[in-house]
């Protein structure tokens, strides 16, 4: 870690909700103390904008208590001891956290470059982790939390939620019955119109708040934007890439940025398949989006919806623009049809609010999480290819030591 970064063992606390009304009785499970109601104690290290929205999810989980937090920045800190209450600890040195007895999980919401030293330490102090994805910042790092995790008897999850979210659930069921057909490729995009700038008041912070600008500390957008998209075809095809290639550039925020504002990059799979990850931060037209485009039909998913295009079956072949042969009939494809996957009488979930909930429930349970630090290495791996991929300007490869 460069003289520039963040002193990890003085990451700053903020606090979290009281302690009030837990049992003073307690009962051991898996490697930590439990209290006896079933309530799992967490302290939120980072406490920023993403920080900050999971503290607020953990509200909404029953069972889930944030009983401490911790950050570098004031400001973060502040509005984390605003919403938990007095009653919370706040610490500024997340390790004084993971050695308070009243804490028995842990949720890592800090920069990328942070995420592993942060989560070995965690589970040195026999802490259940929910650490933000990805899990590491290089293959090393990754194989790594996999081999301290199988030794260890904490429950560890990364939060790729969208392994939580029913619609992938359905998405996930109607490949598998053929709906799109036996052959199939991916496009993904990722887009926004945003510099990733936050203002700094004191020069020494600006890689502390910008750090995703900084290639040390951060991917880019593949590593923030486009890594849920590759986590999410990985869950689907229930596999991993097995070649990457890449380009990224500096082409717009011409700012001494070092991490790339476009990305583009594309993985072929075990099955054949393809898949494009592509991310912009100057134009965020359609946003968010990823295209499953199989011989008999295309899944188009959005941020909270899914719609299926049937391939057409009763071409008529005529004159386009001059070109004898062309397929005239149904060339824009079949009907726009929603694919529902919600049951009858429920509505939708945040994700992040059920991969909370699996969380206690693995805890509580005794059991892996659906994302867990297997599913979360493979998808580390192959975010460090694309990577790779692209400041080598040469094809990456899965090797055969990565499958541990």
């Amino acid at each position: 870690m460069s003289e520039n970064s963040i002193n990890r063992r003085k990451f700053v606390a903020s606090s979290a909700l009281a302690l009030g009304g837990l049992m003073a009785m307690e009962m051991p499970l898996f490697g930590a103390t439990i209290s006896a109601s079933n309530t799992i104690r967490v302290g939120v290290i980072g406490t920023g904008k993403r920080g900050l929205g999971l503290i607020n999810m953990v509200e909404q989980v029953p069972g889930l208590k944030v009983v401490a937090c911790c950050d570098i920045i004031p400001e973060n800190l502040n509005a984390a001891m605003t919403k938990v209450g007095a009653k919370a600890k706040s610490y500024t040195d997340y390790e004084k956290l993971l050695a308070d007895k009243n804490v028995d999980a842990v949720i890592i919401a800090t920069p990328l470059y942070l995420h592993h030293p942060m989560a070995v330490d965690a589970l040195s102090a026999k802490k259940h982790v929910y650490v933000e994805k990805s899990m590491a910042f290089t293959i090393d790092q990754a194989l790594d939390l996999v081999k301290r995790v199988r030794t260890s008897k904490q429950v560890f999850q990364v939060g790729f939620q969208y392994r939580n979210f029913e619609l992938y659930h359905k998405i996930k069921e109607v490949i598998q019955k053929g709906w799109i057909g036996d052959t199939y490729s991916f496009e993904c995009q990722y887009n926004r119109n945003s510099d990733w700038s936050y203002p700094v008041k004191d020069p020494k912070l600006e890689r502390v708040i910008n750090w995703r600008k900084y290639r040390d500390l951060c991917g880019g957008p593949l590593s923030e934007l486009c890594a849920h998209q590759i986590d999410a075809v990985n869950y689907i095809t229930d596999s991993h890439p097995i070649k990457a290639v890449g380009l990224g550039g500096i082409n717009f925020w011409k700012d001494g940025r070092e991490t790339y504002d476009n990305v583009r990059t594309v993985y072929e799979y075990a099955n054949g398949a393809k898949a494009t990850y592509t991310s912009i931060l100057s134009n965020a037209f359609n946003g968010y989006m990823i295209r499953i485009l199989g011989n008999k039909a295309t899944i188009e998913i959005g941020r909270n919806k899914a719609y299926i295009y049937a391939e057409s079956t009763n071409n008529v072949l005529g004159v386009v623009d001059g070109v004898t042969g062309a397929t005239i009939a149904n060339a824009t494809q079949g009907k726009k049809t929603e694919i529902p996957y919600l049951q009858p009488g429920t509505k939708s979930v945040e994700p992040t609010i059920n991969a909370l909930k699996d969380f206690y429930n693995s805890i509580i349970d005794g059991r892996k999480p659906v994302s867990n630090v297997e599913t979360g290495k493979t998808s580390a791996i192959a975010i460090c290819m694309g990577l790779n991929a692209m400041e080598t300007e040469t094809i990456q490869r899965w090797k055969p030591e990565y499958s541990i």
